[in-house]
């Protein structure tokens, strides 16, 4: 029986009265309004998105949800309604949990002062020492329905931790002790737990960005990217899966998250890729590893990317061109293999005549372009990276309420508001919980001490510890998202990753990407697992998909490691020098996974396939006979193949005949 809808007109209401107050909390403090001549201390600010963004997160988000993989199934086909969790609608505990975040959070952004000033941390009335108790609790339920129970679990571990850290008999893991009562006030009154690094990001530089990327979509990005890139690479081989590429970058660079780029760009070319030839299994391979690339896609990475600000201590800027050319390299192996695919199964592209025009769809969407290079070329020639976002979000409405062939009244912005609402208190829930753990390990004092025992063990030896650090990574990445897998290694790995000699944004930007490789790795794969639900394909059938075409993901975070130029920390010559011969690398890699000479049309022998898999990965090492050696072995692999293959001689698997997709909406 169909449930009442969760978000009701009330609820609704709700949701956009909590999202307008917290934006307006964010830009009174980036743009230091003071309004009414209050000045925020920073605690009291934090609190306040605390307990405006928590009660959202109760509301969007009910007790139990389904498998992410039949939520995706049920979206694609219309089926079990009743099911879906924003189909349950809001209870009683929902309300008290509502209540009780807001009223804790009230209480202590009131107090804010007396807790600076009178160390409440330490030493708290009885009435903040409840409260703290009832905040703790608060915000492992809001972790466990935004992140998840495994993450949960992790994180009500490790804020239990200074409990018992003196008394572990393993001496890397002892710290300092708290009881429990202190251990409450100082993971919620303290400045490096639930108010820590995580939070103080998110609600300062985060809220911004996520906001412009909910508006890019609700003003027609969305759309617009992907008509282009059907206009631009519809009518190749293959096309249907190369805009699956180009559409999952685009969407990547308005939201980080693997599964919404997913299920907002999955419906659209999914089917398309089926029409076209393209088997189940790798139509979602490709539109989840596509997806997976979000949280590497500058301007907008993921959350993880924006806390790496805190972390490093660098402009945001910074971090977008370094991120620049491995995200580059990531797309650019996937399109590769795409083509040798499209190749060996004899795969057309759409005709151009059902295809949308390049120039009309540029012209028409000269609004998403603009928000785009405004906002990039306004963080690169001011120092308010926290306000860029405001006014590019501004000229965006205003451009989509003034434009006669867009439609966006008052309905459309609530719909925007209510979308915003819901994105700000997921990040918000999943960060607040990830400050227990970093409060845990920084109030025993652990995290220092794990950092010099890495390098101990490893021996002073770089790869050793990248090879642990990517290990620990995907692991953690199973259970955790990436912003919290990201954080903990950021205070316990990439520490001693550093004391290595390895470039501290190239460090950072390592836990990321491995941290991501978990959305298209089995055994969890989340991002697989939803494309695999909409393709209607075997889960794990489309994470071996998706790895495979992903394979460019697994290795470019060693070459950036090991070669900071890839990540442009070096001269510009070196930058360039570098870029060019891991053009090459991915090109002799995504070959020889495929087993196509890419360009050439012909197959490729085991034995190149073996030497172009090598000199590609050779070619992103930084030393000079390392660069000669590879250029060598991709060299010779192109030989073997033109010495044994003939030229477009098709692979024994069987190819799938072509099928015509269906006319491209053009949508002005």
């Amino acid at each position: 029986m169909r449930t009442e809808n969760r978000v009701t007109p009330f609820w609704r209401m709700v949701v956009i009265v909590l999202t307008v107050l917290g934006v307006l909390l964010a830009m009174n403090q980036v743009f230091f309004w003071n309004v009414g001549g209050l000045a925020l201390l920073r605690n009291s600010y934090l609190y306040l998105i605390l307990g405006v963004f928590l009660p959202v997160v109760f509301i969007v988000n009910p007790l139990r949800k389904i498998p992410l993989a039949q939520a995706a199934e049920q979206r694609e086909d219309g089926s079990g309604d009743d099911l879906a969790p924003e189909e349950r609608p809001v209870q009683a505990f929902d309300v008290l949990l509502m209540v009780v975040a807001a009223s804790v959070c009230g209480y202590f952004a009131v107090n804010g002062t007396r807790i600076h000033d009178f160390g409440w941390e330490y030493m708290a009335p009885t009435a903040a020492t409840v409260a703290a108790f009832l905040l703790w609790i608060v915000v492992l339920e809001a972790l466990r329905r935004t992140g998840g129970m495994i993450v949960t679990v992790i994180a009500l571990l490790f804020s239990l931790y200074p409990l018992v850290a003196g008394d572990l008999p393993i001496g890397v893991l002892q710290g300092v002790s708290y009881d429990l009562k202190t251990l409450a006030q100082v993971h919620t009154m303290g400045a490096e737990s639930l108010l820590g690094l995580p939070i103080q990001t998110a609600a300062t530089i985060l809220v911004g960005f996520l906001v412009f990327g909910v508006a890019l979509q609700h003003t027609g990005g969305a759309d617009f990217f992907h008509r282009l890139s059907m206009s631009i690479f519809g009518r190749y081989r293959g096309g249907a899966a190369k805009v699956s590429v180009a559409s999952s970058a685009a969407m990547g660079m308005m939201s980080g998250s693997a599964v919404s780029n997913v299920l907002t760009t999955g419906p659209m070319t999914i089917p398309a890729m089926k029409r076209s030839g393209f088997s189940p299994t790798y139509a979602g391979g490709v539109e989840a590893t596509a997806a997976s690339g979000g949280s590497i896609t500058p301007p907008i990475m993921g959350t993880a990317a924006f806390l790496m600000v805190s972390f490093v201590g660098v402009p945001y800027t910074e971090i977008l061109i370094a991120a620049s050319i491995p995200a580059a390299l990531f797309f650019l192996g996937i399109y590769l293999q795409v083509d040798g695919y499209a190749a060996r199964k004899g795969l057309k592209g759409v005709s151009v005549a059902l295809l949308p025009r390049t120039l009309i769809t540029l012209v028409q969407g000269w609004p998403y372009i603009m928000a785009l290079l405004l906002l990039t070329g306004l963080l690169f020639f001011t120092n308010s990276e926290t306000q860029v976002p405001y006014w590019v979000i501004l000229v965006l409405l205003v451009v989509a309420v003034l434009r006669p062939s867009q439609k966006f009244g008052l309905r459309e912005f609530a719909d925007f508001l209510v979308a915003a609402g819901r994105t700000l208190g997921n990040i918000i829930g999943i960060i607040a919980g990830v400050g227990l753990i970093v409060g845990g390990l920084t109030a025993t004092g652990v995290s220092l001490s794990l950092a010099r025992e890495l390098v101990a063990a490893v021996g002073d030896n770089v790869v050793l510890i990248l090879i642990a650090g990517a290990v620990t990574c995907f692991i953690l990445g199973m259970g955790m998202t990436i912003s919290a897998a990201y954080v903990f290694l950021a205070i316990v790995m990439v520490p001693a990753v550093i004391e290595l000699g390895v470039n501290p944004l190239a460090a950072h930007l390592f836990v990321i990407y491995w941290a991501s490789v978990s959305y298209i790795t089995p055994p969890v794969g989340l991002a697989a697992f939803a494309a695999a639900g909409i393709a209607k394909a075997s889960p794990m059938g489309t994470c071996v998909a998706a790895m495979k075409l992903g394979a460019v993901k697994y290795i470019v975070p060693f070459g950036f490691a090991l070669n900071p130029a890839l990540v442009a920390q070096d001269s510009a010559g070196r930058v360039l020098l570098a870029f060019a011969l891991s053009i090459v690398g991915v090109y002799a890699l995504a070959s020889a996974i495929e087993g196509w000479t890419v360009g050439f049309d012909r197959r490729m022998p085991v034995l190149g396939r073996l030497l172009g898999a090598v000199g590609g990965f050779l070619l992103f090492m930084p030393a000079p006979l390392s660069a000669v050696l590879g250029l060598a072995l991709v060299a010779a692999s192109l030989l073997l193949a033109f010495l044994i293959v003939k030229p477009g001689t098709p692979a024994d698997d069987g190819a799938i005949p072509a099928q015509t997709p269906a006319p491209a909406t053009s949508v002005a």
